[in-house]
């Protein structure tokens, strides 16, 4: 499974109700880079999960257990999952594949915390929006400890996608793989 979190698109957070101004979000170029590329104290890379719905209790892959590999660009955060062959007998596994079959998680959600002012003074700036496109209240995170992607049913970023591609190949799980196929060709034909 292969993902892609783009920089620098807006997010619309809250439209401000009936009496407060909206309220956008941007996530700077490699603001997410900290703790994609700097070393764990333990060796290795620090662990960064990939998760269904924000939920740790439902982990899909992590970097530590070897099965996610994320790359950091100018341009977003590519990442690409293996779900594993034991992952796949659990049931919750089992509901988001049909889930994403149906073409309803198909988003792509970080959950990262904002470094405090003392290690990061500049992690964030707020700014007013462009009178001429709008009256919003815009932060732009620049320094972000990302700690997991989720694959979730509506994504505040829009272009944050998932996709699957080819990732069901062990022949040990042939019943799951053939219905999760036969689901993601239909899937595919309707689009």
């Amino acid at each position: 499974m292969t993902g892609r979190f783009p920089y620098n698109k807006s997010a619309v957070l809250t439209d401000g109700g009936k009496k407060g101004r909206p309220r956008k979000e941007r996530i700077a170029s490699r603001a997410f880079g900290y703790r994609i590329n700097t070393p764990s104290d333990h060796g290795g890379k620090k662990d960064i999960h990939f998760l269904v719905g924000h939920d740790w209790d439902r982990p899909l892959a992590s970097t530590r257990s070897g099965t996610l590999d994320i790359t950091d660009t100018d341009e977003a955060v590519i990442f690409v999952a293996t779900i594993t062959v034991e992952l796949q007998q659990a049931n919750y596994v089992r509901d988001f594949l049909a889930g994403y079959a149906a073409g309803l998680i198909l988003g792509l959600s970080p959950g990262f915390r904002i470094p405090p002012e003392r290690v990061s003074p500049k992690a964030e700036s707020v700014e007013e929006e462009d009178p001429s496109e709008g009256m919003a209240i815009i932060r732009t995170v620049h320094d972000a400890l990302l700690y997991e992607l989720s694959a979730v049913t509506r994504p505040a970023y829009t272009e944050a996608q998932i996709e699957a591609r080819n990732w069901i190949t062990n022949a040990e799980t042939p019943a799951l793989a053939s219905d999760v196929r036969r689901v993601l060709n239909a899937r595919n034909r309707w689009r």
